[in-house]
């Protein structure tokens, strides 16, 4: 697997480059390639850290959101969890969640973590621990369960 390099900021701190690489990022996955037309700009992203992971290039390759307790749901959570199509296959899916469990944890302590996923993903996330919390729910015409790591 090729290394990332891993920054985490609060949305204050982004400069305008990574704030337009993490919005073109987000939009290449989530509304071109889920074919997904839906308002990714939500007005959460001013209260996130933003978890960003660099190849050696420079070019973004793993991107999270991350929430304290309170602000997304009562629970810290992890959202907009992507990784480029372009860097799949590297095990960058896996660095992200585990970069992003621990940023959490550094930030805030350790606490039960909420996700909405893509019901595909259930297993995924199961192996960090999660599990699902709820029934299956549509969002965006796309299957999604809230999952909880306690």
């Amino acid at each position: 697997m090729p290394p990332l390099t891993w920054t985490i900021k609060p949305f204050a701190d982004l400069t305008l480059a990574e704030l337009y690489a993490l919005l073109q990022l987000r939009s290449a996955v989530f509304v071109v390639e889920q074919t997904c037309a839906f308002q990714d700009i939500d007005g959460q992203d001013q209260a996130a850290c933003h978890l960003l992971g660099y190849t050696e290039t420079g070019t973004l390759a793993a991107y999270a959101r991350l929430f304290d307790a309170g602000l997304s749901y009562p629970e810290a959570s992890i959202g907009r969890v992507a990784v480029s199509p372009a860097w799949r296959r590297y095990g960058f899916g896996r660095a992200l969640l585990h970069q992003a469990i621990g940023a959490l944890e550094t930030r805030f302590g350790a606490q039960p973590i909420q996700i909405g996923a893509q019901l595909y993903l259930q297993t995924f996330y199961e192996s960090f621990g999660f599990r699902q919390h709820g029934p299956m729910y549509l969002e965006d015409d796309i299957k999604h369960i809230h999952m909880l790591r306690a």
